[in-house]
C-alpha cells in the first residue's frame, strides 16, 4: 500500500465517490489517497489500521486466522464502502485482514485524529448503521443461496466474484469452507468446468475462457447481480 500524491486524482475520486455525503463536516483537507496493488493488504490482521478507509475504487476480502491455523475467508467488499469502521468504533476489536483482488484506490482519513468527531457525527454514523444493515441483509441472502443453488451456479459467482484479470486462484480449502461444501465436491465441479470449457487449468490458477456462460450460471441464481458489466 502506497500513499499517493496526486491532488487531482485524489480530488476526482471525492468528487466521483459519495465520499463527501458520508460526513456532516468537510473532511476534505485531511484525507489522503492510497494505492494498493492486487494482493496488498489495506489491513493486516492483528494490526490495528492507522485510518478509516473508504474503498473508492476496486474489490477486496476479508478473512482471519482461526485457532486452528486455518484461514478462512468470511467477506468480499467493492467500492463504494467504509473498512476500519469496526476498529473506529471498538478499539478492542480484533483486526482482520483485508486484502485486495484487484488494484483498489483508497480514501483515507486519520484514526485517532477522527475518531472523537466521527463518533458524534449523525451523517457518518447513519451511513454505517445502513451499511451493516446491507451487509446483515447479504449475508441472509448468501445462506439462503447455499441451501438452495447447486454448486455450479454458487461457485460460478464465487469465480466471478474473486477472480482478477479473468484468472481464479483462490484456494481450494477456503473456498469450499467459504461455500458450505467438501473439499472433493469443490474439485468435481471445478473439473467439469474444465471439461465442458469454461476454465482452463493454469501453474497459477485457472484462466476463466467462457465468461459468459459462466455469468450466465451465475445470473440463474443472482438474476439483480451485475455480473454482466465484467463484460465490458
Amino acid at each position: 500500500m502506497k500513499e499517493i500524491q496526486n491532488d487531482v486524482l485524489r480530488q476526482q475520486l471525492i468528487g466521483c465517490s459519495g465520499y463527501t455525503e458520508c460526513f456532516s463536516v468537510d473532511v476534505r483537507s485531511d484525507t489522503r489517497l492510497f494505492h494498493i496493488a492486487a494482493g496488498d493488504y489495506i489491513v493486516r490482521e492483528g494490526n490495528q489500521p492507522s485510518y478509516l478507509f473508504y474503498l473508492a475504487r476496486g474489490r477486496a476480502k476479508l478473512y482471519a486466522t482461526l485457532s486452528n491455523g486455518r484461514v478462512s475467508l468470511i467477506d468480499f467488499f467493492g467500492a463504494r464502502c467504509f473498512i476500519g469502521e469496526i476498529e473506529l468504533v471498538d478499539t478492542d476489536h480484533q483486526p482482520r485482514a483485508v486484502q485486495a483482488i484487484e488494484e483498489c484506490w483508497c480514501l483515507a482519513l486519520p484514526m485517532k485524529q477522527y475518531r472523537p468527531l466521527l463518533l458524534n457525527d449523525a451523517v457518518f454514523l447513519r451511513q454505517l448503521c445502513v451499511a451493516l444493515s446491507h451487509k446483515n441483509y447479504r449475508n441472509i441472502v448468501s445462506l439462503t443461496q447455499n441451501q438452495s443453488f447447486p454448486l455450479i451456479n454458487r461457485l460460478s459467482a464465487f469465480i466471478l466474484l474473486t477472480q482478477h484479470d479473468d484468472l481464479y486462484h483462490e484456494k481450494h480449502t477456503q473456498a469450499a469452507e467459504y461455500m458450505g461444501v467438501t473439499y472433493r465436491h469443490l474439485l468435481y465441479v471445478i473439473a467439469q468446468f474444465t471439461r465442458e470449457g469454461l476454465l482452463v487449468k493454469q501453474k497459477n490458477g485457472y484462466a476463466i475462457r467462457d465468461k459468459k456462460r459462466m455469468i450466465a450460471l451465475a445470473l440463474e441464481m443472482e438474476p439483480e447481480n451485475k455480473f454482466i458489466d465484467l463484460l465490458n
